[in-house]
């Protein structure tokens, strides 16, 4: 996991400063912020759109008295697209935006909700309620 993390916090900077020179070299460099700054606002505006949506389906959801599971995973995946898109760089909006996609969506929840029915049946998972 360790190992992970590291790759994650080193790689991808390092990867997306390489992007952000070359594309600079190629547009200039305050085209170069603009871009960035443009997909930020354009990434955040769908992610809060998306996510609003999601969070209707899950208030109908309760209200009808069904356990919003998927839409609780969209969501999750939407506040992390929008994360992600927040974070300056070329690499993390193309991620960003494919999690905002709802075919690609559809494929990471799948993943996800299996991922977590496989941690439910393999592993000692229990509930603990606190006083």
């Amino acid at each position: 996991m360790f190992l992970k993390l590291f790759l994650a916090f080193t790689l991808i900077p390092v990867a997306e400063i390489y992007l952000l020179i070359t594309v600079g070299g190629y547009i200039g460099a305050m085209n170069t912020v603009l871009l960035v700054i443009l997909t930020g606002f354009s990434g955040a505006y769908l992610a809060r759109i998306q996510g609003m949506q999601t969070m209707f389906r899950v208030r109908e959801s309760l209200q009808q008295g069904v356990m919003p599971s998927g839409d609780l995973v969209d969501a999750l995946l939407i506040f992390i697209a929008g994360i992600v898109l927040l974070t300056p760089g070329f690499i993390t909006d193309v991620a960003g935006i494919l999690l905002l996609f709802p075919p690609t969506r559809a494929y990471l929840k799948k993943a996800v909700m299996k991922k977590l029915d496989e941690w439910a049946r393999n592993q000692h998972i229990e509930y603990r309620q606190y006083p």
